[in-house]
């Protein structure tokens, strides 16, 4: 039967005998840790049940190394150890109870290996096609002949034993800059011999791996394969050959799944994983021009959010499958309520790297918006039963929402006071500012769940302590969050002198000419705003660098924007005084006059902690939540709302 909202995406799809309920796939996501043998832990799979509790049709486990010489950091699936069985078995019976599909993603890391600390670099080895050195100072050794079919056994190996998992599916990478791609790339594989040169050259390894899965796991097992449609690099194939590659693979694999560039490189790693300062769907157009060449069903990905485009791209023969990743982290649900037409409750992932960020660096996941993420192991079980509270939540920022919910949620009596006209806090600014949509979404998200729940909310009522001490609450949760610092700068009361509030509507109230005092995250994502806008920014910061306090993974795309903007960024400099002739810095070649229509305070945020710590005698049991603790980000005053409701 149609599904009357979705009849597109949420249209089954069989692939040689394997049937997908519907179009949307699970793109490939590594494990968040793995235990001292690299075997999967109950956590590990949790993570990923999480992911197929919604109503994706299938989800895949990213980077599953097919031989050790191969393997680039500790989370990946050491396929080629009889022992990863036990857990790959688990991993298939999570998926099957949640009437998902389980995948696999086969891949060798190639000149990449150790790339990532995994043994130290004097010591490590590597293989690729050439002789070289790479990024990490690992020696690389150009592949024989018996190498090549080393790997590709390993690779038909591998898929025979995620077979015997009860793996519905395997994934081949064979792009991003792992070693198939390494051999594809003209740019990468630099061999004169039978494994180089030609495209039919540069893709006898892959089509060798293809026929070794199809010997070792049989021809009905189906076979996805994942490939750059183009590199977008200097040396690197471009579309027309990508089309080429797919023809070559046409018939030979089940699906043909397009994604885009090379991985390890920095320029590109924006584009392979779409930031928010990047048009949504813009890797789609790979897909699509493919899928005119092929017969093979062709699955598109890169940073899709908006359920609508999604369903677009299936009717108007874009792509066959849809595969998506960070949105399935932040609303685990999203397929699920859409095909309920439940959209409005979609909260959309806003490309933060939050999840990136927290997997690289501290070894876990992390969302934004979902604090269940990181977490999902422990949140399996029930709460214990708990007695019903009088919960009084103090600021309508998204931590005090999220904290009213699960209070809510939970079967607590809850009173929500937000001095404002409208619940959103700090993410009502992001509303007009394209690259930060979904933060706004996520706010108005929350406010329907509010809503459906039945919480008492109190608007433009700033409640005070002495107030909060009258309302016999059993429980206050303080979360009104922090204020904008005003520095002491001499002519600071000027008045084209504005704070963050003067470009937080549809049409900012500000000049032609801006200088911006704070080149921080906040100041640097509004320098990227306004010149968007066609303003003239000047960035002045005092440190050595721009958007410091940004993880590495949002700055990399901060920076292939500001590469390409016209942004004056002024670094390693203060604001002596504000004139009305300019703004007098001292910069490291001396003072220098900038002349401006407005001056853009963006120096950074002071917790309201007097405000917050009034309230501490007011209940029994007083929290302070988010912003209130110490400026932060939406993450961390998410989270302390959620775990905090859960205490109560």
């Amino acid at each position: 039967m149609e599904n009357k909202y979705y009849p597109h995406l949420a249209q089954p799809i069989t692939i040689n005998g394997l049937t997908f309920k519907n179009r949307v796939l699970g793109a490939p996501m590594s494990n968040p840790e793995m235990d001292t043998l690299s075997q999967m832990r109950k956590e590990d799979i949790a993570f990923h049940e999480h992911r197929a509790s919604g109503g994706l049709s299938s989800v895949c486990i990213g980077l599953g190394v097919v031989e050790a010489i191969g393997r680039t950091h500790t989370k990946e699936l050491t396929l080629y150890d009889p022992m990863s069985l036990p857990s790959l078995k688990e991993f298939s019976k999570a998926m099957h109870r949640q009437g998902c599909n389980a995948v696999i993603e086969l891949t060798h890391g190639g000149k990449y290996a150790n790339a990532r600390g995994h043994s130290d670099a004097e010591e490590a080895n590597a293989i690729g096609p050439n002789d070289e050195v790479n990024s990490a100072g690992v020696k690389v050794r150009a592949m024989t002949d018996e190498d090549i079919l080393q790997v590709a056994e390993s690779f038909g190996k591998a898929a025979a034993l995620c077979k015997e998992a009860g793996v519905d599916m395997v994934l081949v990478h064979g792009g991003h800059g792992w070693l198939l791609h390494q051999f594809i790339s003209p740019d990468m594989n630099k061999r004169t011999d039978k494994w180089g040169g030609s495209l039919e050259n540069r893709m006898r390894l892959t089509m060798l791996v293809i026929e070794k899965i199809r010997e070792y796991a049989g021809n009905n097992y189906p076979i996805e394969f994942r490939m750059s449609g183009a590199e977008f690099s200097d040396g690197g194939y471009t579309v027309e050959e990508g089309i080429k590659i797919a023809k070559m693979l046409d018939g030979k694999v089940d699906i043909i799944h397009v994604s885009a560039g090379v991985h390890e490189n920095p320029e590109v790693f924006g584009i392979t994983h779409p930031t928010m300062f990047i048009e949504e769907g813009c890797n789609a157009f790979l897909a699509r021009e493919i899928k005119k060449h092929v017969k093979t069903p062709v699955a598109t990905v890169g940073g899709f959010t908006d359920i609508d485009m999604m369903e677009e791209m299936i009717a108007n023969g874009t792509a066959d499958i849809v595969e998506v990743a960070r949105q399935s982290i932040c609303d685990p649900h999203f397929v699920e309520k859409a095909f309920c037409g439940q959209k409005e409750d979609i909260v959309k992932c806003c490309r933060c790297f939050t999840c990136f960020y927290n997997y690289l660096a501290n070894r876990t996941y992390a969302c934004a918006f979902n604090p269940v993420v990181g977490n999902e192991f422990e949140n399996k079980f029930k709460r214990p039963d708990t007695i019903a509270k009088k919960v009084v939540v103090v600021g309508g920022g998204p931590g005090g929402m999220q904290a009213a919910i699960t209070a809510a949620e939970r079967g607590h009596s809850v009173s929500l006071y937000e001095a404002q006209s409208e619940l959103g806090g700090q993410l009502l600014a992001e509303k007009h500012i394209p690259f930060k949509k979904n933060m706004y979404n996520f706010v108005t998200v929350l406010s329907r769940r509010i809503k459906k729940l039945g919480i008492d909310v109190h608007l433009n009522t700033n409640l005070d302590a002495d107030q909060a001490s009258q309302l016999n609450a059993d429980v206050i949760i303080v979360a009104v969050g922090a204020s904008q610092i005003i520095p002491n700068i001499k002519g600071i009361d000027n008045p084209k002198v504005v704070t963050l509030d003067a470009i937080h509507s549809e049409t900012p109230q500000v000049g032609q000419k801006i200088v911006i005092l704070g080149g921080g995250l906040v100041g640097s994502e509004c320098a990227i705003y306004l010149n968007g806008l066609g303003k003239d920014v000047t960035l002045v910061e005092l440190k050595s660098d721009y958007a410091s306090d940004a993880s590495f993974m949002h700055k990399g795309g901060m920076e292939s924007y500001m590469k390409k903007s016209d942004i004056n960024i002024i670094l390693n400099t203060y604001a002596k005084e504000i004139t009305n002739n300019g703004v007098l810095c001292t910069t490291p070649d001396g003072d220098v006059t900038f002349e401006y229509d407005n001056v853009l305070l963006a120096v950074g945020m002071r917790a309201n902690q007097k405000v917050a710590e009034s309230f501490y005698n007011c209940a029994p049991r007083v929290y302070k939540i988010g912003d209130s603790i110490k400026p932060g980000l939406v993450v961390d005053a998410v989270s302390t709302g959620y775990y905090k409701a859960l205490d109560i």
